[in-house]
């Protein structure tokens, strides 16, 4: 059993997906930009269904995969995303609205072209359900045109933020002993990992009566946690980069690297941002 070398192109990755339901089915992997930062991000597209990839890694831990032992013992698993989310820039970026000007109706294949960005093209068969609980709708000759509706919007993200709060007190005691401002806050903080805080996140606490520069006080606390704990950067399986294989040990094999210490977790830490306050 040997270890991965700098001289092959790139590690492998424990990855866990579900699998296509037909026999010629097969997910593909989306470049897409990320609802909040803007970046590159990858995401699973899979039997009309799409997900993020998530990052977790235990202290100690390694996997055997074939004939190789990928010493990092860490692993992406994949969780379902509203693409909703997801299209929301591209959305309010479509409509081209310019101050009081509520924007315009553009078609969908109109909406989903963005430069760089192919991976959109693959929503075009679920977009269209998805979109209309956000916008505005109009059809012309068998032709539906969008246009993002902040109302609508806002509407949706209420929804999202009432339900991320009933689902919580079944999750443990920690949050059967919080009020329902205080879920609301934890529910309002999740979804802000995919909003932009203008003007989502600020409309938001408003309609909640929240202090939205509480909640943002509250995630810069989470985030700085999160970075220290070293985690890497957003799931872009085309841009792995080979090893540095100059690096030989006395035996001319590749020197191991020595790696950092990471902070031993269990499960609950996958919902640290959430679980914070009630610890």
């Amino acid at each position: 059993m040997a270890s991965w070398c700098g001289d092959l192109a790139a590690p492998p990755r424990v990855l866990v997906a579900p699998r296509p339901s037909g026999a010629n089915c097969q997910g593909n992997v989306l470049s897409l930009r990320h609802p909040k930062s803007d970046e590159e991000t990858g995401y699973l597209f899979i039997d009309g269904q799409l997900h993020e990839f998530n990052w977790f890694k235990e202290r100690f831990g390694s996997w055997f995969l074939g004939d190789y032992v990928c010493e990092d013992g860490s692993l992406y698993y994949c969780t379902l995303v509203d693409p909703v989310f997801i299209l929301l820039p591209i959305l309010k970026a479509a409509r081209m609205s310019n101050g009081k000007d509520p924007g315009k109706f553009r078609q969908m294949d109109e909406i989903l072209y963005v430069e760089g960005y192919p991976g959109y093209q693959h929503l075009m068969g679920i977009a269209g359900n998805h979109i209309e609980l956000v916008c505005e709708v109009k059809e012309v000759a068998n032709v539906k045109f969008f246009r993002l509706d902040d109302s609508k919007v806002l509407s949706w993200l209420c929804c999202k933020a009432h339900n991320l709060k009933e689902v919580f007190p079944k999750l443990g005691k920690n949050y059967a002993a919080q009020g329902e401002k205080e879920l609301l806050k934890d529910a309002v903080q999740i979804i802000r990992e995919y909003l932009n805080d203008e003007p989502w996140l600020t409309l938001l606490c408003r309609k909640l009566q929240l202090d939205v520069k509480e909640i943002i006080d509250m995630n810069k606390t989470s985030e700085a946690s999160f970075c220290a704990e070293s985690s890497p950067v957003p799931f872009r399986p085309s841009e792995e980069k080979p090893g540095n294989s100059s690096t030989k040990s006395s035996k001319g094999r590749p020197a191991k690297k020595q790696k950092a210490e990471v902070e031993s977790k269990n499960i609950k830490d996958m919902f640290r941002r959430v679980t914070r306050k009630g610890t």
